[in-house]
């Protein structure tokens, strides 16, 4: 029988087994044709000589993924192991570098493949068109794209918006004026920006409008120059709404629109201005577009599987 021996250099051997060896316990289920024992600093894996180079190739990648990240958990094994070539988890110099330092010394970067393909797009274009199920990061790594170029005075201002279509809610029974009706539903880009910016800083930027946060009615009649220009949600918006935005760019401007055409909160047979744009701008030179997936999902590792079982009920309808 083949045998190889990994060892664990520079690397708490408890981390990257995880707690009571979860890590390892996943890896065999993944691996179930090879005997896989780690003790000590060493894995040691015995079986048949080419599962066994494709398990030393996919190990080498969880260490290089947890010497950069110092994490490990399912969610990236499962990325790593289901991932079809290497180049679909390896990061260039640039890609993999921190995006932002965030409050507390947390260090914002790309997680998965085609979060930091987002971050590559972003760079290369003015537009860029990041599509994908919930949690798969779109906003937060977009925001977070945003705030970047902000310090490095990039641009003068950060442009968050949403298109005010309430996932069936009315926000007119929601109590208080507009602004405090709105702020419940602007609330994700909030939470962003707050693991972004320290509390003071975040509410001077508010106020004196460095940074603005408002729905995409707001933005008719406006021509947004030096900002970096988030619309979250953009699968909520008709065709009007989003020729009206696209249409809003200034110089020295740089926008992202994010959405999921799998949720749609629109009036039955109106159709979403997102869906529109993706077909009307693919083979427009400037306009990028990544499309991400359930292997990108960084919530809870049920969230992956929720998408899942929906997307098997709506295929079968």
């Amino acid at each position: 029988m083949n045998e190889i021996i990994i060892e664990l250099e520079a690397i708490t051997p408890k981390e990257f087994f995880g707690a009571q060896n979860a890590n390892i316990e996943l890896l065999k289920k993944y691996f179930p044709k090879l005997k896989i024992v780690a003790r000590g600093n060493k894995i040691k894996a015995f079986g048949d000589e080419e599962l066994l180079e494709e398990f030393d190739r996919r190990i080498n990648m969880l260490l290089k993924h947890f010497v950069k990240y110092n994490k490990l958990d399912e969610n990236v094994i499962e990325r790593v192991l289901t991932s079809q070539s290497s180049d679909d988890y390896t990061t260039s110099k640039q890609s993999g570098e921190v995006i932002v330092h965030g409050v507390g010394g947390k260090l914002i970067k790309a997680q998965t493949a085609n979060q930091r393909k987002m971050v590559e797009l972003m760079r290369k274009n003015d537009m860029v068109f990041a599509i994908g199920p919930a949690g798969t990061g779109k906003t937060y790594t977009g925001v977070a794209l945003a705030v970047q170029a902000l310090k490095n005075k990039e641009v003068k201002r950060i442009i968050l918006t949403r298109p005010a279509v309430e996932a069936g809610e009315n926000l007119g029974f929601l109590p208080g004026d507009l602004q405090e009706k709105l702020d419940p539903y602007m609330q994700p880009l909030y939470d962003a920006l707050r693991d972004m910016i320290a509390p003071e800083k975040l509410a001077h930027y508010i106020e004196n409008g460095t940074i603005q946060i408002a729905p995409l009615a707001f933005m008719r009649g406006r021509t947004l120059d030096n900002a970096f220009v988030i619309l979250d949600e953009g699968q909520n918006t008709t065709h009007s709404q989003m020729k009206m935005f696209l249409t809003r760019m200034g110089k020295n401007a740089k926008f992202l629109l994010t959405g999921d055409p799998g949720q749609i909160d629109l009036p039955r047979r109106t159709i979403s201005g997102l869906k529109e744009a993706l077909l009307i701008l693919k083979s427009v030179e400037g306009v990028g577009m990544i499309f991400l997936d359930d292997k990108d999902v960084i919530r809870h590792k049920l969230v992956k599987k929720v998408i899942e079982a929906y997307k098997n009920i709506e295929n079968a309808d």
